[in-house]
């Protein structure tokens, strides 16, 4: 059988469709093959490598690395001017998919009888070598958005897409790894996680390559200013304008709150499913079935982008999140199958309002990049993504890191000692029912921030509505022209 023919579009570009979506969610699916296991990283340093407190402290100490990491990687994307083969930001991802693999494991070396400075070492040269490869893959990727098409539509396609692959990307670790990584007493095993963090990245590999092949560059990666030699690029200048770059601010202040409320979370939810709900094996087919509101709401981004607009769409799905976080508050400690069944019904409301946020919010992003050349008439891709990308990062460690602080106040930290090696851990069989029914009430309260964040900087300070979006568009095409 002979091959339907590619059809074109006017440029020559193969037409715009359904692949190039599905290969732009495989890139968000092979980020997240690897960054899924994060969340179970401060269980690991604190269960199975006895850091306790220590942990919070690390997270703070890496956190100067991502502020040099990510608007460095950024920079030198952007000041790359070498003509590669298949397109420079593919060959970053390409070459980011595979230090993934070698970084991922690093963090989750199990050796729980080293002595405490060799666990700090081993911590930060996992977690920098990690953290390096996984900007390398993912700035780039962040900027393709905008690149693959200048239509807002197919930039609601591609942003909702991506929100699939990250889901995905989410949802299979979360699902089978609690039934791999734990004991039969709800322990985690550290040489389980090891071998896990292998395999997601080693299908994390495949996605890319996937993703790389099936990827077309359609808009122009260079904007000349005038006719004249463009001037040289300006990190500091760059820097400047992200500051002023009220919708990138704004998405970056939402994606911040997304992340300090729900990555500050995992680790308590993990615990509360050890302790409170005494059942590890469900906690991520909860999580799974929490998730259908934005399976549900994907498939009609692009459609609701068109008539309502992103900014309005995603400012509905923040106050809905809102309402969700309070209604986590409800808690029935006596009955814990009630409150279970509270707490997930409270998750479904939550996640429909993330839903709709997380199906554009990656192309608002696109949006802040061309906000970015409207305004000083430089685009600046990879400085705008990977500041955006940095204070994202900023509050998956800060999150996290805070809110072990405050599990260790509400009683989570014990003094337990591992009888083989004799070095300290967290045993959560010690743990007592008020510090389970503390960490569930913990966990209601920074799905609240999250939610409220998101209205801040999606409602108050991201100002691309429909209406101005068009216009900038409009204008943007005239200087093309």
């Amino acid at each position: 059988m002979a091959k339907k023919p590619v059809t074109l579009d006017a440029n020559g570009y193969r037409k715009f469709g359904i692949r190039d979506s599905v290969a732009y969610a495989a890139g968000d699916l092979g980020c997240n093959m690897s960054f899924a296991l994060k969340g179970y990283m401060s269980l690991f340093w604190t269960q199975i490598m006895g850091m306790g407190l220590w942990y919070s402290l690390l997270l703070m100490i890496v956190q100067v690395w991502d502020a040099i990491n990510d608007p460095l990687i950024g920079t030198i994307v952007d000041a790359d001017k070498h003509q590669y083969k298949r397109n420079k930001f593919l060959q970053y991802i390409w070459v980011g998919s595979i230090g993934l693999i070698v970084g991922g494991a690093c963090c989750f070396l199990p050796f729980p009888g080293a002595p405490t400075w060799a666990k700090f070492i081993i911590f930060i040269a996992g977690y920098v070598l990690w953290d390096a490869f996984y900007t390398i893959a993912n700035v780039p990727y962040g900027s393709l958005l905008s690149l693959i098409s200048k239509e807002p539509a197919d930039r609601a396609s591609l942003s909702a897409w991506r929100s699939v692959g990250s889901m995905v990307g989410n949802m299979l670790p979360m699902v089978i790894l609690p039934f791999i990584m734990y004991n039969a007493d709800g322990s985690l095993n550290g040489y389980k996680v090891f071998l896990a963090a292998l395999i997601m990245g080693g299908l994390g590999f495949l996605c890319f390559q996937f993703m790389i092949k099936n990827t077309v560059i359609r808009a122009d990666q260079d904007v000349k200013c005038n006719e004249e030699e463009a001037p040289k690029f300006n990190v500091f200048k760059a820097m400047g304008n992200f500051v002023k770059n009220r919708p990138a601010m704004g998405a970056t202040v939402a994606a911040m709150g997304m992340f300090i409320g729900m990555q500050g979370a995992a680790t308590a939810v993990s615990v509360t499913f050890q302790i409170y709900f005494k059942n590890t094996a469900i906690s991520g087919l909860v999580s799974m079935f929490a998730m259908i509101p934005i399976l549900v709401f994907t498939p009609l981004a692009r459609k609701m982008v068109v008539k309502y607009g992103k900014k309005e769409l995603s400012v509905v799905g923040a106050i809905c999140s809102i309402i969700g976080g309070l209604c986590m508050f409800i808690i029935t400690p006596n009955n814990t199958t009630l409150d279970l069944i509270l707490y997930v019904v409270s998750q479904l409301i939550f996640n429909l309002g993330m839903g709709i946020y997380s199906t554009v919010s990656w192309a608002m992003m696109g949006d802040a990049i061309d906000y970015n050349e409207w305004k000083t008439g430089s685009r600046e891709e990879g400085v705008v993504y990977s500041l955006h990308s940095f204070f994202r990062k900023l509050a998956q460690g800060v999150g996290p890191a805070v809110a072990l602080v405050i599990m260790a106040g509400l009683g989570y930290v014990n003094n337990a000692v591992d009888p083989e090696t004799g070095s300290a851990m967290i045993d959560v069989t010690l743990l007592s029912w008020e510090v389970a029914v503390n960490l569930r009430t913990l966990v209601a309260a920074l799905y609240l921030l999250s939610a409220v964040m998101m209205f801040i900087g999606l409602g108050l300070i991201y100002n691309l509505d429909k209406k101005k979006l068009a216009q900038m568009n409009e204008e943007l095409a005239a200087r093309k022209q």
